[in-house]
């Protein structure tokens, strides 16, 4: 069975958005045939569109042809394309015959202009979606995931995320090993689920100089043995007490903060992903017990490690968010 998937785009499309998933979409036929998947580039008006970045692609014109899947790339024109009346259109009409409509990053916009996400979940770039809430009010914007599923309408983040979502869709339709396939093709992560961050600890902390970074990356690298702040700066080369005053400049944070911080994180991600005793993971991300990484839980995330993994668990057979 070959599945038609369209892309749509606009005029100041993100590329990414449009070239991420359709690479992912592009592997599973290197491996199975026939080619499980027919891909198309749609456009409002059909012909070349050029994206923000300069470079234009070829389209066809959106008509009454029907798809498999619809996936809505964001981008700078994103607002422009919202409000043309035959892209709302087309919109409309695919969420009827499409058995998914998707959007990438800002392309969610598109979708909210179309009326396809009133009183449902959704997810868009973090940048735009304070915008996203105060436009369309009835949407339950859940700025911090990497992509979010509602029945047959898929919303994901910024940009890279479209490959998350693919990814997703692939697996959907082919099964775990396909994704897994078309992942190590794409050379990416076999993959964020949609409820990870869209922020990592190691971003948050936005160390500047060389010294810093290259300490930061020891303790990730080490969490379980880090039990001093001597030990980072031996890695930063310096001493404890200038280590910490330039910690503290370029990150708002002490050191133990930030290892707190790195650890909660770590072990968040295999709390939400494994089967592992949160006293394992407890004890190999290097809380000192799981009594302390609980209460660092539900400081950083409101919930504690087994409510989180009762989410995730949820998410993951389709009740609520995925």
């Amino acid at each position: 069975m070959t599945r038609k998937i369209g892309f749509l785009v606009f005029p100041d499309f993100q590329i990414l958005d449009l070239t991420g998933p359709l690479a992912a979409f592009e592997m599973p036929g290197r491996t199975i045939k026939p080619n499980p998947y027919e891909l198309r580039v749609l456009s409002e008006s059909g012909g070349s569109v050029k994206s923000s970045s300069g470079l234009a692609v070829s389209t066809e014109k959106i008509g009454a042809e029907r798809f498999d899947t619809l996936i809505v790339a964001g981008g700078l024109g994103t607002l422009r394309a919202a409000h043309a009346p035959g892209l709302n259109a087309f919109v409309r009409r695919a969420a009827k015959s499409c058995r998914r409509v998707t959007s990438v990053c800002s392309g969610t916009f598109i979708l909210a202009a179309g009326g396809l996400l009133g009183g449902l979940r959704a997810t868009t770039h973090w940048q735009v979606a304070a915008l996203l809430q105060k436009r369309y009010p009835d949407i339950r914007v859940e700025s911090d995931r990497i992509f979010v599923r509602q029945g047959s309408v898929w919303t994901s983040a910024g940009v890279t995320a479209g490959i998350d979502l693919a990814l997703a869709l692939i697996e959907e339709d082919l099964g775990p090993n396909a994704a897994k396939s078309a992942a190590r093709q794409l050379v990416v992560y076999y993959r964020r689920p949609g409820w990870q961050s869209q922020f990592s600890a190691m971003l948050e902390l936005e160390a500047t100089s060389e010294r810093v970074r290259q300490a930061l990356s020891y303790a990730r690298a080490r969490l379980d043995k880090v039990e001093s702040v001597e030990q980072l700066a031996k890695a930063a080369g310096l001493s404890p007490r200038q280590f910490g005053r330039l910690f503290l400049a370029e990150t708002g944070q002490t050191p133990a903060k930030a290892v707190e911080k790195l650890r909660a994180e770590t072990a968040k991600a295999r709390v939400e992903q494994t089967d592992e005793p949160i006293e394992s993971i407890a004890r190999t991300v290097g809380f000192s017990d799981p009594e302390r990484m609980r209460r660092v839980f539900v400081r950083t995330y409101g919930h504690p490690p087994q409510a989180l993994r009762r989410a995730a668990r949820s998410m993951e057979r389709g009740a609520g968010v995925e």
